[in-house]
């Protein structure tokens, strides 16, 4: 299995969350501080932003291999719009091996929305 910070559409709740049937809902989560969201048009993109202080609010889910791969494919990592790795995360997850999809494209005229996505 595999820990995966969600912080967008795949959270209870969002548009994508469906992709997450079938796998272990851990908990809520919030990223160390040095990260934030950006508004993509309908989706957020995590980015390190050493300056931020608040960090990123989501879940961490346990998610198999399928559905790993599955998710890959929905973030577009082959196409460079994602990439998927480590994510430091604020207690009690900390020191746990978890991932997150960071956004890799321009940030230009993107808005910065701090560190929640949705409700």
């Amino acid at each position: 299995m595999n820990l995966l910070f969600v912080y967008g559409t795949l959270k209870h709740g969002g548009h994508n969350h469906h992709f997450m049937v079938g796998q272990t809902f851990v908990g809520g989560a919030h990223t160390a501080p040095g990260y934030t969201l950006f508004d993509l048009g309908g989706y957020p993109g995590l980015v390190a932003e050493p300056d931020d202080t608040l960090g990123v609010s989501g879940e961490v889910w346990s998610v198999d291999d399928g559905c790993l791969a599955g998710l890959d494919v929905l973030e577009g990592t082959a196409e460079g719009l994602y990439r998927r790795g480590p994510v430091p995360l604020a207690p009690p997850h900390d020191g746990r091996r978890v991932e997150a999809y960071y956004y890799l494209r321009s940030l230009k005229d993107r808005t910065r929305v701090g560190e929640t996505w949705g409700t």
